[in-house]
């Protein structure tokens, strides 16, 4: 049972270093629009994060606590690879200032101490194959969605005075920050559900079927929620003042395409990631205005960062497993 505890523990210290990491998708926006100053952007993104732990579901949760691994192979030493291997991603990338995906390092951790462990056959291919489309699929729906609505409230907008849109937005941005800190908190709070949930599983806490209970909900939410309130600086300067600059109506584009997508991903149950969706939300908004206003340099870095990011947790879990192995 110690070791339960403890392991629940490291999993919460991943879940809160995910809302760190990835506060910059919550408040980017409203940051760099200076809707808000940064400590109340934060605590507002914060405050939804926890909230989405009432009422979105955990679709998500069971994607990843039956959908990458066979639950059947997911000892102690394999979840514990994981975690410390997706946490310790996730602290590199944070380092560099990269807004990397901690859903795919997750995912990654988990596929390569799994690979370590019992060969590829343990992997839920059906499931990883999902989440890899998602991938490319992810940033495409932000970018897409971003790009049309900019290039509505463009259409609508063109005759109304600067002045007035850049009020009415800024109350707005409020409206749509919100949402996206919702949709962020519903998709990665749901990924530690899920691996919590299956540790009590295999270890017979949960009886025979596979379920997440509410407490476990409420501590994964509290956890990304008090991450995100601490808030990741470092990315906040990449994803809102280095990618494309943003006024309050291309912010609010944004994020409201990036909660539209996020709602929808959870719903199905895929475990998109949060940063690769608002990042091509902001270079959609970004595109429209004209193409030059993105910094291409900047956002060709952060794709290298998203191809790496699957092979290096992995083989960060698999040096990890090694000495459980070989025990």
């Amino acid at each position: 049972m110690v070791v339960i505890v403890l392991l629940i523990f490291v999993a919460l210290a991943f879940d809160f270093m995910n809302g760190f990491h990835d506060a910059a998708n919550s408040i980017a926006t409203i940051v760099s629009t200076r809707v808000l100053t940064p400590r109340a952007a934060v605590a507002w993104a914060a405050f939804f994060n926890f909230v989405a732990a009432f009422g979105f579901g955990v679709a998500v949760a069971t994607t990843i606590g039956k959908g990458v691994v066979n639950p059947e192979v997911m000892d102690r030493p394999l979840i514990f690879a994981g975690l410390a291997a997706a946490f310790t991603w996730d602290w590199i990338t944070w380092r560099w200032g990269l807004p990397t995906s901690s859903s795919h390092a997750l995912i990654g951790a988990f596929a390569g101490a799994a690979l370590t462990k019992a060969g590829p056959s343990v992997l839920v291919w059906s499931g990883i194959t999902r989440i890899v489309i998602f991938i490319v699929v992810s940033p495409f729906v932000g970018l897409l969605l971003g790009a049309v609505f900019m290039f509505l409230m463009m259409s609508l907008l063109r005759d109304a005075h600067p002045a007035f849109v850049d009020r009415m937005f800024r109350r707005l941005q409020l409206v749509s920050a919100a949402g996206y800190s919702l949709g962020h908190g519903t998709n990665d709070a749901q990924k530690t559900m899920g691996i919590i949930a299956v540790l009590l599983f295999t270890s017979g806490y949960l009886g025979s079927t596979f379920y997440v209970p509410f407490w476990v909900i409420l501590i994964c939410h509290a956890a990304i929620g008090l991450g995100t309130l601490l808030g990741g600086w470092r990315i906040v300067h990449t994803m809102g003042m280095r990618l494309t600059a943003l006024q309050p109506v291309g912010g609010f584009c944004a994020e409201t395409a990036g909660a539209i997508a996020l709602f929808g991903s959870a719903t199905f149950g895929i475990p998109v990631s949060t940063t690769h969706t608002i990042t091509g939300a902001i270079i959609g908004v970004g595109s429209v205005r004209r193409l030059s206003a993105v910094r291409w340099g900047v956002a060709r870095n952060v794709v290298w960062a998203w191809i790496l990011t699957i092979p290096c947790s992995a083989a960060i879990a698999a040096i990890i497993y090694l000495p459980f192995k070989w025990a």
